[in-house]
């Protein structure tokens, strides 16, 4: 395994709780923050792993959060960034050239632009604005291993600034979750829960299910992991979302029961009760149509503690699908030969 994993992913996974924790620590008493009265609107930049941050904000802050909350993953910003609205600019290479065009459109309109970043062209321009900065460890080489130092820092300042009381306690125990499911996860090695249900997708392609803004981000986070960790195809859809649409694909007209496909089902404490009944449901057509279904269940205190149980557990099994194929799970040459070409 450590031949194949080249960057160390596997070990990258095991930091998460103290990534976490520091990331906290590291953007506690920004300065240069607006007043809570002064923010209308909250708006999340970002792409790719770096753009997870925004969904881990939406699910987890937004139930709580007096103003509303936007994720953009798109070079445009949107028309009504202006002067009350807080913005959140994150870019593990500082690079991405999505967020630098949006976030200085986001600082023209006169936002107030927060940063989290490794560097790069945003971090220049952070220091030009004279925006708050939190910059992100160097020593993570893939913006999806940075998800814990990229994902807290905006849920502390919204915490600073009034909008979200007790970010803390719920980023506590959700750095004590990652404790305990790291210590079984890793010490278990490949007969690991992650390993076994990496085993049962085999060479499947998995369509991930997760029930409301918890359970889809987590389901997101799932399918993008096994593209780029296991550099393969997988979906992901939300409950009860899909009920509406997708189940229909899994009892075509014709009778042929759906093949090829593993279902994988995310659940968590803060489901809604017709969403529980949905996933019992849809589970039984899956059932008959002769397709595998996986259920992983989220541990842990508060919503951003079992956002973040599912997370991980996702990564692990992405890293075991890329072991069992031979796959080294770090590089992404694919992405790499794309930034070349938008860049010659």
């Amino acid at each position: 395994m450590a031949v194949l994993d080249t960057v160390g992913m596997f070990d990258l996974a095991a930091t998460w709780p103290e990534q976490v924790a520091a990331a906290a620590a590291a953007s506690t008493g920004l300065e240069g923050l607006p007043d809570a009265d002064a923010v209308e609107q909250v708006v999340v930049l970002g792409m790719g792993g770096s753009g997870f941050t925004g969904d881990v904000v939406n699910a987890v802050a937004s139930p709580l959060v007096p103003v509303p909350v936007l994720v953009v993953k798109s070079y445009e910003c949107p028309a009504f960034v202006g002067d009350n609205t807080l913005v959140f600019a994150v870019s593990a290479s500082g690079n991405t050239e999505e967020t630098i065009q949006a976030a200085s459109d986001a600082a023209v309109a006169g936002a107030h632009v927060v940063v989290v970043t490794g560097g790069g062209e945003l971090a220049h321009l952070a220091t030009s604005w004279g925006a708050p900065l939190v910059t992100i460890p160097a020593n993570i080489p893939q913006p999806r291993a940075a998800l814990g130092s990229m994902a807290i820092p905006p849920l502390v300042v919204l915490e600073d600034i009034g909008l979200f009381r007790g970010a803390s306690y719920w980023i506590s125990e959700a750095v004590e979750q990652l404790k305990r499911r790291r210590d079984e996860l890793s010490v278990a090695g490949d007969a690991s829960a992650a390993a076994e249900v990496a085993r049962l997708i085999g060479a499947s392609i998995p369509v991930i299910h997760g029930g409301g803004a918890v359970g889809a981000a987590a389901a997101g986070r799932w399918r993008t992991q096994v593209n780029e960790n296991a550099k393969r195809l997988a979906f992901s859809s939300p409950q009860p979302e899909l009920c509406h649409n997708e189940v229909c694909g899994w009892v075509p007209p014709d009778g042929a029961v759906s093949a090829g496909f593993t279902a994988v089902e995310l659940r968590h404490d803060g489901e809604h009760p017709q969403v529980s009944r949905r996933f019992e449901l849809v589970r039984e057509i899956l059932l008959r149509s002769g397709t595998e279904v996986v259920e992983i269940r989220a541990d842990g205190d508060g919503d951003l503690a079992q956002l973040l149980d599912l997370v991980m557990f996702g990564d692990y099994v992405s890293l075991w699908l890329a072991v069992d194929a031979g796959v080294d799970p770090g590089p992404v040459p694919v992405l790499a030969d794309l930034k070349q070409q938008l860049t010659a």
